[in-house]
């Protein structure tokens, strides 16, 4: 095995880590949305002990009250329930809907790539099934699976994580391709490395950059994915908030209390925009073009 261990070594994912964080950090873009990113994954995180009110805490008195006031920073909703708290609850629903659809989509569609990329015999098999699931619109499989299952925050990531499989499936079968066809697994495979070692010494830690920005992609578009369902309320139920919630609740009041629907928008906006922007800059951190710059 030490021709390729050598060569394996040698990857850039390995030998170019650093030169891969200087890159990144050297990128105002994506300072600012890593920036962001860790503001809202504290916000969410310790939103028991931030948020300034219950999320469910109604006050009738103070129903729509406007950003500034004494107390409510980003001001109430129809039920006088404070903006800011529900957001920083509504972050928190998302992204924990957002990490275990993500996990859904890569327990399945990783393993599922690399079979299909390495084994020949089987990878017409998967491929057709992935094109079949790829012929129905994400949102629209999303929506289907979820209203078939039922209206819950687990039932929404599982619908989530299933409609992105087949992305994540397509990602890792052209990445094990590519990989398959290099010197060091030819290598490992001259040397007499099982299958089962040569994908998983091999072409699986080779292929974690593609996957990591793959990944990158799929949580801004699971995000997306939950407030849809929770606005069609296929997703968390209320009183429980949920950015996609407050933003149907917000609407028929729109022209009164405008923040009320403004703020929780801006904030998925801001949250989707973060993650692409962090992950367009890993991508071009990761080209192995980048480092002849």
């Amino acid at each position: 095995m030490a021709v390729a261990e050598a060569i394996t070594a040698g990857t850039p994912l390995r030998s170019n880590r650093r030169k891969v964080v200087r890159r990144i950090l050297r990128n105002p873009l994506a300072i600012t949305g890593l920036v962001v990113l860790v503001i809202a994954v504290i916000m969410a995180v310790f939103a028991p002990w931030l948020a300034p009110h219950e999320p469910t805490q109604t006050n009738l008195g103070q129903a729509f009250a406007p950003p500034g006031t004494p107390g409510h920073l980003l001001g109430t909703d129809d039920l006088g329930r404070d903006v800011l708290s529900r957001i920083m609850f509504g972050l928190r629903a998302s992204l924990h809907v957002a990490l275990l659809a993500v996990a859904t989509s890569l327990v399945v569609g990783v393993p599922l790539g690399l079979l299909a990329g390495y084994f020949r015999a089987i990878d017409a098999l998967i491929s057709r099934m992935t094109d079949l699931v790829l012929a129905f619109p994400f949102l629209i499989l999303a929506v289907g699976l979820a209203a078939i299952r039922g209206a819950s925050l687990g039932n929404a990531a599982i619908a989530i994580g299933i409609a992105q499989i087949p992305g994540m499936i397509r990602i890792v079968r052209s990445e094990t391709l590519r990989l398959k066809s290099l010197d060091f697994v030819a290598a490992a495979i001259v040397e007499g490395a099982g299958d089962v070692w040569v994908m998983g010494r091999h072409i699986l830690p080779n292929a974690a950059s593609v996957v990591i920005v793959q990944t990158t992609v799929a949580l801004p578009a699971a995000i997306l994915g939950e407030a849809v369902l929770s606005f069609l309320g296929l997703g968390i139920q209320p009183p429980a908030p949920s950015l996609g919630t407050m933003l149907a609740d917000a609407q028929q009041f729109a022209s009164r209390a405008p923040w009320a629907a403004v703020m929780p928008g801006v904030a998925i906006m801001l949250l989707t925009l973060a993650f692409n922007v962090v992950g367009d800059s890993l991508r071009d951190a990761l080209d192995p073009k980048a480092s002849r710059r």
